[in-house]
């Protein structure tokens, strides 16, 4: 049944389902995992990194955690290329707003933007829906920090910790057990790395399957820190999670 109908994003099936959008949040659940958790203090958002080898420049780029604007961030799953778009999209959109208002757009208004954008490429003939899934962290004066996940479609919600990717609904699970109200950023970090040690394929966990980036208010403003390789190796070990980096080179 579902061949005759999922060769436009723009036909409903007899079920009232659209194919094409659900193919790909189906291929977003194949995406290494990202995952956001909201603190009072800040917010913290990790990632499995998919692309692993010895000859790879580590700190050039980041692969699955972008810098929105100063006062927001971004995690992704699914695919990149699709994800680059949006995100120089979105980015284009805050400076707008800046360079209109004289300050930063508020969180959720961008996001709905965006979430608009997306919603428009499963209603018109011709085109595909982004392959792509955000966890969004921002600050605003009037809500302070907030934490966002939109799919593929265009919905989007507020969450308190989320994930998307590969093995969701375990970490999920384990989110939704251990996370409490009052965390704070460090209490967060730790919790993510418990979820993504027990969700991720890998065996051993390292600054090289990992991205982790927080943001936080220090000094009245929002700052954003991407962790370095040797940072996040440092995380791994005071939280015992992880092999010695000197064992694994052995």
């Amino acid at each position: 049944m579902a061949r005759r109908y999922d060769s436009r994003t723009t036909i409903f099936s007899p079920e009232g389902r659209l194919y094409q959008v659900e193919y790909a949040m189906e291929a977003i659940s194949l995406a290494g995992i990202a995952l956001g958790v909201l603190a009072k203090d800040g917010i913290v958002i990790a990632a499995e990194k998919k692309v692993t080898s010895k000859l790879l420049e580590q700190s050039s780029s980041a692969e699955k955690i972008y810098k929105l604007s100063d006062r927001m961030i971004c995690g992704v799953a699914g695919m990149t290329a699709d994800a680059n778009i949006l995100i120089n999209w979105t980015r284009s959109n805050a400076q707008k707003y800046l360079f209109t208002y004289n300050e930063e757009i508020p969180v959720e208004q961008l996001v709905q933007r965006v979430c608009d954008l997306k919603q428009g490429y499963t209603q018109y003939g011709g085109l595909r829906p982004f392959g792509v899934s955000f966890i969004f962290a921002g600050y605003d004066d009037q809500h302070g920090f907030q934490l966002y996940h939109s799919d593929p479609s265009g919905n989007y919600g507020g969450w308190k910790a989320t994930c998307i990717g590969a093995n969701n609904a375990t970490a999920q699970s384990i989110l939704k057990q251990d996370y409490k109200d009052d965390m704070t950023v460090e209490e967060a970090k730790a919790l993510a790395v418990k979820v993504l040690s027990k969700t991720m394929d890998s065996t051993t966990l390292n600054s090289e399957k990992l991205e982790f980036a927080t943001i936080r208010m220090v000094d009245g403003k929002v700052k954003y820190d991407l962790y370095k390789p040797a940072e996040i190796d440092a995380l791994l070990k005071e939280q015992n999670v992880g092999a010695d980096p000197m064992e694994e080179g052995q």
